[in-house]
């Protein structure tokens, strides 16, 4: 497969791998939640890389849909590229802003999204699929880019989205009238789309002008230009006509069949019965939806005049100038969430902007009833003054609002989080910042075992923090320097541990047991905070 090249690939290739996990931070009084919760809808302020990584341990392999909306790269958002790569060349990128005549702005923009893109896949469910916003500054990038991360073989589609219904006549060569949604699978073949529901449009295509008891239908061309061995016959009409297919085309069925089609009324001869015989389609019969098209019209999916009426009318602006250029409708999202999540999947947008994600699940759930939840990251000051508030109107209710269910209230909750500082093995080493036992037993379990921390399974007087296959994994440790240098794994505390026949993997400060004990009572011991990493290499064997 061809792979894109850029400068400062070979630099950002695996720096997912290297940005450490940060703690999450729960403000209480941003959020609309009695107790703050990561299972709770969530809204993050602080850097995209960094909080894709720390919600690892509690979302890995869980999330059902991605959504975002990157940078198009125009030249003209204020972009800058902020990751911290150990290169030379990237420190020098650190905080310009991207505008058109920077000659690097395409590398800067691969750089920017590589690492975003390999985390997320590692959030999303095996049947999960991204969706992606661009324009034709970075589409063709962003194709080579998602198919060396997800595979070209787990492409979906380019979908065509309508963005505009009027002409610009002051376009210097076309008027652009679309944008592009790129979909790519986590894996093509577990990933189904959902059928979109029948419009009356279409349902009005279907008639009854021979009154036929199985009800309306609709006719379709009984010929191909494909070959076929058997399609090449003569037909009669009932009024004796004689009809066959034209030179190179063909019947799609064998006499056989097109005789016993006729016998049960499903041949379409025309009101007079002298006509190309057509094959009835009744409605009765068809899907209960329609598979997804790639060509999105603005009636159908909502227009950029449409998204920013429904910002305006959420979010109280000063200036005409604060309002975003590149919002999206929430009718936009609401079709790509009833393509590709069900009734109770997490929906992810790392680029989030005004909220309208938010904004657009909870308008889903209230209209079929569902329980989606949503994961906002925001990295602008605006996290809490835009992207929060406007959820929070949505949630509580706009006075002003035309839509009767927006007027009332969409109902729901959220809890706000901020990133907080990075869980490096240095700071459990000299004490200088000691995460909670929570937050350092879920670090330990997802990065020792790779799977799902559960909250519910931990036992804090044990120090029980999960269950894989084949071990159950203790933590012994309190977020306190002097508490630190006393606690041990010793003769007392292993046996104390729950009995059994399963293995015990024990993370403590230190140990004062002879491996006979080890042996004895099935325990691997590792240190903290040096012996994580060997710890996954010894579950994985």
């Amino acid at each position: 497969m061809p792979r894109l090249s850029f400068k400062g690939k070979v630099f950002v290739e695996n720096h997912h791998l290297a940005v450490p996990f940060h703690e999450l931070l729960p403000i209480r009084d941003k959020g609309l939640s009695e107790t703050a919760s990561l299972h709770d809808n969530l809204i993050i302020h602080g850097d995209n890389l960094a909080a894709l990584k720390s919600l690892l341990p509690t979302y890995h392999g869980r999330v059902k849909c991605v959504y975002i909306d990157p940078p198009y790269n125009t030249g003209k958002e204020g972009w800058a590229y902020n990751d911290k790569v150990n290169s030379p060349l990237m420190q020098d990128w650190l905080g310009r802003v991207v505008d058109r005549d920077d000659l690097t702005r395409h590398d800067k923009w691969c750089c920017m999204m590589l690492p975003r893109l390999k985390l997320l896949r590692e959030l999303l469910r095996e049947d999960g699929a991204i969706f992606v916003s661009i324009d034709d500054n970075e589409v063709h990038h962003l194709r080579c880019l998602m198919d060396e991360v997800f595979g070209e073989e787990n492409f979906v589609a380019t979908a065509i989205w309508q963005k505009v219904f009027s002409p610009k006549n002051t376009a210097k060569y076309f008027s652009e009238d679309h944008d592009y949604v790129i979909a790519y699978a986590r894996r093509l073949q577990a990933w189904l789309p959902n059928l979109l529901k029948r419009s009356e449009r279409a349902d009005k295509r279907y008639r009854n002008p021979d009154e036929d008891p199985r009800g309306p239908w609709s006719s379709s061309d009984l010929t191909a230009r494909n070959y076929y061995s058997e399609g090449t016959y003569e037909v009669i009409s009932p009024s004796g006509a004689t009809f066959r297919p034209s030179v190179g085309n063909y019947f799609r069925v064998s006499e056989t069949k097109f005789h016993a089609l006729d016998e049960d009324g499903r041949i379409w001869w025309g009101a007079n019965g002298d006509s190309m015989p057509r094959l009835k389609r009744f409605l009765s019969d068809v899907k209960q939806g329609v598979v997804p098209q790639t060509l999105w019209l603005h009636t159908d999916v909502g227009n950029t005049q449409e998204a920013k009426k429904e910002l305006v009318s959420s979010i109280d602006f000063e200036r005409s100038e604060d309002v975003f250029d590149t919002v999206k409708p929430t009718r936009l999202i609401r079709r790509i969430l009833e393509i590709a999540t069900d009734p109770d999947s997490i929906v992810l947008d790392f680029f989030a902007g005004s909220g309208t994600t938010a904004h657009a699940v909870l308008a889903q759930n209230r209209a079929d009833g569902g329980s989606r939840r949503f994961i906002l990251i925001e990295c602008e000051d605006y996290a809490d003054t835009l992207t929060a508030e406007r959820v929070r109107r949505v949630i509580n209710g706009i006075p002003d609002a035309k839509d009767a269910a927006l007027k009332a209230g969409l109902g729901g909750s959220f809890s706000y989080f901020e990133l907080g500082r990075p869980m490096r093995q240095e700071s459990l080493l000299d004490g200088s910042h000691l995460p909670s036992w929570e937050k350092l037993a879920s670090y330990l379990f997802f990065t020792a075992t790779g799977q799902e921390f559960d909250p519910a399974e931990t036992n804090r007087e044990t120090g029980l923090v999960g269950r894989t296959e084949s071990h159950d994994v203790f933590l012994i440790y309190e977020p306190d320097v002097e508490k630190l240098k006393s606690l041990a794994l010793s003769l007392p505390v292993a046996r104390a541990l729950p009995s059994g026949s399963r293995r015990k993997l024990v993370f403590a400060p230190t140990k004062y047991l002879d491996p006979e004990f080890l042996h004895q009572y099935r325990i691997d011991f590792q240190q903290l905070p040096f012996q994580i990493y060997e710890a996954i290499e010894r579950l994985e064997r």
